[in-house]
């Protein structure tokens, strides 16, 4: 190792180890903040823009969401174990074992693209025919989910080339990468779903081209950021080599982090299942609240990527203080942040949906909606916090068991049986019901956490 690349680590870890705490986890959580809140603008966009085609190609693209929820969270819950290995092994001074994370993760990446392009292309159409068998919501949603399937590079390669920099405490760059392409896909949206400046109009799948563009522009700036900014690690053909030791202690982690996210994807396909028994309209609802409730929960999420490779570091050299405060911080403002999410929900919900151009129709079913399950907010932000420090910890099992519990041990069949009222809106109450049992859990694993990990170490 040289001495210039000595020197650098040094620096990475004066500041992960030394820095003021809450002054680094808002140096290092801020950027990620801004570049989700624009990230959770253009989801928004999107969706509007989709909505002026009618509420069927709005409901194809809600029913497609499960399915898109399932690549971020291979590629997000692969990145979260490359992240907890890469910023342990550098707290640890074990700069090896950090590139040889960083490169594996890469090739993850690739495999997980190459497996998702198959997915795309030979079970887009059995996918929403299990869902509807209205053609026009089928045609759209096989447009759409079909592109952004065999064009995944750019998702998997900015999510993990973003991770490496988040581990790195260069979390500035990502917040460049993620706004870039959220910019893009901005633009991009009303020129080629209406056919503006020349373009010729594409519709939905329009919508789905200018989502994958701006990932792919995303993917190649993170790519050119860590070969010439990132040189706490080392990345290149010289220093790839599959390692299975690696690859195990990355997905030790990821795996389970992984299967928590796509438990998301399982529990909005069975909710769209329940809601189509009623309307359409309420898919569509359903649809555009996880839309909505982006603009709260991406901050949060940008919160905790400061977080995680702040805790993992300070595991790593047994800093316990600095654990404990960064927790207590988390906690702080991911409740502060639902709390004004809770506030917005109650109060303008008419006009959240007023961009959707809803119906009359969907706003006597999305007005409910959106109070009802705006309750769960005002326990959400301590449980998300939580579950992040578990995964700093490598306890990505603890995670996985919280999240199972809550979405499909508690959330769907309390929303199959309160479906069985015959009313629709009684279907949301499975919300803030499943967030009590997920909060609850989260207060009994972190003391466990607190006595077994964090106690034990030094001043």
């Amino acid at each position: 190792m040289t001495e210039t690349t000595k020197t650098q680590n040094t620096e990475q870890e004066n500041k992960m180890g030394v820095m003021p705490v809450n002054k680094l986890l808002i140096t290092m959580s801020l950027p990620m903040m801004i570049s989700m809140i624009v990230q959770a603008l253009y989801n928004i966009v999107d969706s509007i823009f989709v909505a002026r085609l009618g509420e069927n190609a709005l409901t194809a693209v809600s029913l497609a969401f499960p399915l898109q929820n399932l690549m971020i969270a291979v590629a997000s819950g692969t990145g979260v174990g490359i992240n907890a290995m890469l910023s342990k092994s550098l707290g640890e001074k074990r700069f090896d074992n950090a590139d040889r994370a960083a490169n594996n993760g890469v090739f993850l990446a690739f495999l997980s693209f190459i497996a998702f392009a198959l997915i795309g292309i030979i079970f887009a159409k059995p996918y929403f025919m299990t869902q509807t068998t209205e053609k026009e919501i089928v045609d759209y949603g096989c447009q759409y989910i079909l592109i952004c399937c065999v064009l995944s590079i750019g998702i998997f390669g900015q999510i993990t080339f973003e991770r490496l920099l988040q581990s790195t405490g260069k979390t500035f760059f990502t917040m460049i990468t993620q706004g870039t392409g959220a910019i893009i896909n901005l633009i991009f949206d009303p020129i080629l779903i209406f056919g503006l400046l020349g373009f010729p109009k594409l519709g939905v799948s329009g919508a789905a081209l200018a989502t994958v563009f701006g990932q792919i522009v995303a993917f190649i700036m993170a790519l050119i950021f860590n070969i010439k900014i990132n040189k706490e690690i080392h990345l290149g053909i010289k220093h790839f080599k599959p390692n299975l030791n690696t690859i195990k202690r990355i997905y030790s982690v990821g795996i389970p982090s992984i299967i928590m996210m796509t438990i998301a994807s399982v529990m909005v396909y069975v909710l769209n299942l329940i809601l189509m028994s009623f309307t359409a309209t309420a898919t569509a609802v359903l649809g555009i609240y996880f839309k909505l409730q982006s603009f709260i929960f991406m901050p949060v999420f940008g919160l905790n990527n400061g977080i995680v490779p702040i805790v993992s570091y300070n595991f790593g050299a047994q800093h316990r203080k600095r654990i404990i405060k960064t927790l207590r911080l988390g906690v702080t403002y991911a409740v502060s942040l639902m709390i004004i999410g809770f506030i917005i929900f109650q109060t303008i919900p008419v006009q959240l949906f007023a961009l959707f151009d809803a119906s009359q129709d969907m706003l006597d079913i999305g007005v409910p909606a959106l109070k009802i399950i705006s309750f769960s907010f005002l326990m959400a932000g301590f449980s998300i916090i939580s579950i992040t420090v578990f995964q700093s910890f490598g306890r990505g099992v603890t995670s996985l068991i919280i999240s199972v519990v809550r979405q499909l041990v508690v959330l769907l069949p309390a929303a199959y049986l309160l479906s069985k009222t015959g009313q629709v809106q009684m279907v949301w109450l499975a919300f803030p019901i499943a967030e009590i049992s997920a909060f609850v859990m989260c207060i009994v694993f972190l003391r466990k956490l607190y006595i077994k990990e964090i106690k034990p170490m030094p001043e």
